[in-house]
């Protein structure tokens, strides 16, 4: 007499709701979950030393196949200055009208590389780390955050030699190169909140890291690095007043000038756009923030896919 199996009858899977509060009852928590604004933040500070590190190493990597090794971090702005130098300020002779031309575009050059390199750095900080991403648990925001200490650290490197070159144009030392601080503090929390804000943006695009020289080289040129806005708003008065109000609050010019008030006696407080010191706090705290948090919201997301 032959035995009939029967197969046990199919079940219908947990719904999502029971999955979750079965996970939660065993202390189970979704792999890469976005933790709390306040807890992230508390998170970036407790790893201060990994970010400070992390920022060395790829600083001292950057040249170790070169020969001249690290001296290439003064080099490279300089030959970039000298380059703008001859086609600027001798071809197109944008040095007319401007004293102190040569520390006058040295130090907008300087200035601007920082932005600019911490922006490209930001831009590729997740897509160029998915290795480090997929494999660690820690704030993304560290990424795009070392990366811009990594470009300050080579913003200081090249202040050594912007003071020499200073001093042999006959710039004396003075107590405004103390206001070199605030402004850099200001410049780098304004890099960095940018920096977040294309991480997260290039995370998803990996083609913006692409696009990002051409959209960095127009902003470069409507930021006064190689001539004076003052000067060339005061010469071309036919110009509709919304231009001067767009070149003077251009935050990478407002930085720019204040390095160059802090650093050179013959450009004078006239010459910067009214109220600035409110103007660079007030874009530093406006990317800061904002892209901070623009860049947390989309925490979890970072690396999969």
């Amino acid at each position: 007499m032959s035995q009939v199996l029967h197969a046990p009858p199919p079940t219908a899977p947990p719904a999502d709701g029971d999955l979750a509060a079965l996970a939660a009852r065993h202390g189970l928590t979704v792999s890469g979950a976005r933790a709390s604004l306040p807890d992230c933040i508390r998170q970036l500070w407790a790893r201060r030393h990994f970010i400070a590190a992390f920022s060395t190493a790829k600083l001292t990597s950057q040249y170790s196949q070169a020969k001249l090794g690290q001296l290439w971090q003064v080099m490279t702005p300089l030959l970039n200055a000298a380059v703008y130098y001859l086609i600027f300020g001798v071809l197109l002779q944008t040095k007319r009208g401007v004293p102190d031309y040569v520390p006058f575009l040295v130090t907008g050059v300087f200035i601007w590389t920082f932005t600019q390199s911490s922006i490209l750095a930001g831009t590729r900080a997740i897509s160029g780390n998915l290795g480090l991403v997929r494999a660690l648990h820690f704030p993304r925001a560290a990424l795009p955050i070392s990366f811009c200490l990594q470009q300050l650290q080579q913003l200081l490197f090249s202040m050594a030699a912007l003071s020499v070159i200073l001093l042999g144009f006959g710039v004396p030392p003075a107590a405004s190169w103390l206001l070199a601080i605030p402004a850099l503090v200001l410049q780098f929390v304004f890099n960095a909140g940018v920096s977040l804000v294309l991480a997260r943006l290039g995370a998803k695009t990996p083609d913006l890291a692409q696009l990002m020289p051409f959209v960095l080289r127009t902003w470069m040129y409507a930021s006064g690095v190689m001539f004076s806005i003052d000067h060339i708003l005061s010469t071309h008065t036919d110009l509709p007043s919304w231009v001067g109000t767009v070149l003077q609050a251009n935050p990478a010019a407002v930085y720019i000038d204040l390095m160059r008030f802090a650093l050179i006696d013959s450009f004078h407080a006239s010459q910067l756009p009214p109220h600035v010191w409110a103007l660079a706090t007030g874009w530093a705290l406006l990317a800061g923030i904002g892209g901070f948090i623009y860049f947390w919201k989309a925490e979890e997301t970072y690396g999969r896919g």
